[in-house]
């Protein structure tokens, strides 16, 4: 008997193991999906925001397409387009997105910080004078 409940203890960590790594999987290929899009088609996304916004960047203002980073969990969530002065867009390598309630849990406050790193420690290294000008959601 005593087996037979050290076998299926065993089985309970093992299976739940897998799940927990399954799962942790999932989170970094998902991340790595959304890393690779953003790094291979972000020209591309930039450009086609541009032209249904009818955004014409020049000499005064660039845009560009990086990815959103989940502060604390370090995990790409999406893409955002950001615009402002191209000597600071230049240098936005990432947006930060930290998140809190307000009011208790009845409003739910997300903020997009453009940075210019795509590893954000405690302290961000927030771009000034840039913008978020769009959000952009990929389907992995």
């Amino acid at each position: 008997m005593k087996n037979q409940l050290k076998a299926f203890v065993l089985g309970v960590v093992l299976t739940l193991g897998c799940v927990v790594g399954y799962t942790q999987l999932d989170r970094v290929l998902k991340a790595g999906g959304i890393a690779l899009v953003v790094d291979r088609l972000g020209k591309d996304i930039d450009k086609f925001i541009n032209g249904l916004t009818n955004t014409k960047p020049d000499k005064n203002f660039a845009t560009k397409v990086v990815p959103i980073i989940s502060v604390g969990s370090g995990a790409y969530v999406g893409a955002v387009q950001v615009m402002g002065p191209p000597q600071a867009v230049n240098k936005v390598q990432a947006v930060a997105q930290l998140e809190g309630n307000f009011m208790g849990r009845e409003v739910r406050v997300r903020a997009l910080i453009p940075i210019s790193t795509k590893n954000p420690g405690r302290n961000l290294d927030r771009v000034e004078g840039v913008g978020i000008s769009a959000i952009v959601d990929i389907r992995i």
